[in-house]
């Protein structure tokens, strides 16, 4: 697939400070790539390299086949025919929505008639899913939503064939959040843009990409496909900024990882012996145990410590017992010790239907399915 963005060996520095090293990204054309990463990792400095606010210190950058900054090469940014969405819309408070959007048109248009105008503020409100009557509202009559999809109409007007955005939906509430966000994907697929986004939100970052890059302290770790790097990150760092993760020492041989959990299936590796693997919380199902006898005890894996309520589901704190010492509350024989001899060990952290009904003290067996991936590094 054609590259419509292409990075290569880019680095950027301010003063002393490395901001960018290395960066090699290749975004396909009418794809939409994520850049997630915590706030400082960079990822509005990458954005502004791309646009064109920024030059490289050294690396070069090619924008639908034209080398737009480089040894030799330094487009400015309203030659690179890229449309650009700021975190805040940055909507001219004096003017109307209509102003707005106008501001954005060519040329051509600009110096038309008045009807030439209005209709294509009329067709670019549409696009943005707003009715043609919002042309005379102010900005600050619009809610927050409204206004960031006024702020891509705008750079939509440019007919920009990439379009950048620098967490458009981060000032929204989490439900207006989803429903702006749906509806620019929907835009942009729509008209064939290819688009650039820059996020903290890991959620949104994996709801919204194509391509999923992920960005930590001016480095990229790791770019693919949403699931892959979700369930197949290439190391703990990754794995726990994308999201929960339980961590868990084992024994990696023929394929398979002995832990506290069993016997647990891994992903393709050469590692053997000592390591660690990684679990997702859904991966893990929770079942309570039967009290009452030694077989019973035998299969708990861990009690419940603590549980948070969200609705749909909860997270349950499970501490993981040790073998070896006895479990409270299960009846044992003078002078033997059953396979169920426990002591506390490991805190892992999974989830379950809200519906359970699971208390903190029940006690409960854990038993992963699909496959973990494992890591050298203990955790």
């Amino acid at each position: 697939m054609t590259a419509a963005v292409e990075l290569s060996g880019v680095n950027k520095s301010f003063g002393s400070s490395r901001i960018l090293e290395d960066i090699a990204l290749s975004v396909p054309e009418g794809s939409r790539t994520v850049v997630v990463g915590s706030s400082g990792s960079g990822k509005t400095t990458l954005l502004r390299l791309i646009s064109g606010f920024e030059l490289p210190d050294s690396g070069t950058i090619s924008v639908l086949g034209r080398t737009v900054a480089g040894p030799g090469a330094a487009v400015a940014a309203h030659r690179r025919g890229i449309g650009f969405v700021a975190q805040d819309g940055a909507l001219f408070p004096h003017l109307t929505v209509g102003q707005n959007i106008a501001f954005g048109l060519g040329p051509a248009l600009r110096g038309g008639t008045r009807k030439q105008r209005a209709r294509a503020v009329s067709e670019l409100l549409e696009m943005v899913s707003l009715r043609p009557d919002f042309a005379a509202r102010r900005p600050d009559e619009l809610s927050g939503g409204q206004q960031q999809r006024v702020a891509l109409a705008r750079a939509l007007a440019r007919q920009p064939r990439v379009m950048l955005l620098d967490e458009p939906f981060s000032s929204l509430d989490a439900g207006l959040r989803a429903a702006t966000r749906d509806i620019v994907a929907e835009t942009l697929e729509r008209a064939g843009i290819t688009t650039v986004l820059v996020t903290h939100d890991q959620a949104e970052a994996m709801s919204f990409a194509h391509q999923l890059a992920v960005l930590r302290d001016g480095n990229l770790c790791q770019v693919g496909p949403p699931r892959e790097v979700y369930w197949r990150p290439v190391d703990l760092f990754t794995a726990r900024f994308l999201g929960d993760a339980v961590v868990l020492p084992a024994t990696i041989s023929d394929g398979f990882a002995a832990c506290a959990l069993g016997t647990v299936a891994v992903a393709p590796t050469s590692l053997r012996g000592d390591a660690c693997i990684m679990l997702r919380p859904e991966q893990i199902m929770v079942e309570h145990c039967e009290s009452g006898g030694a077989d019973a005890a035998a299969s708990c894996t861990g009690q419940v410590e603590a549980v948070d309520f969200y609705g749909p589901e909860v997270q349950l704190a499970v501490r993981l017992f040790c073998v070896g010492a006895p479990a409270s509350g299960f009846p044992q024989s003078p002078g033997t010790q059953s396979p169920g001899t426990q002591s506390p060990g490991t805190l892992v952290h999974v989830r379950q239907h809200g519906t359970m009904g699971t208390v903190v003290g029940s006690r409960v067996s854990l038993t992963a399915r699909g496959t973990a991936t494992a890591f050298a590094a203990r955790p």
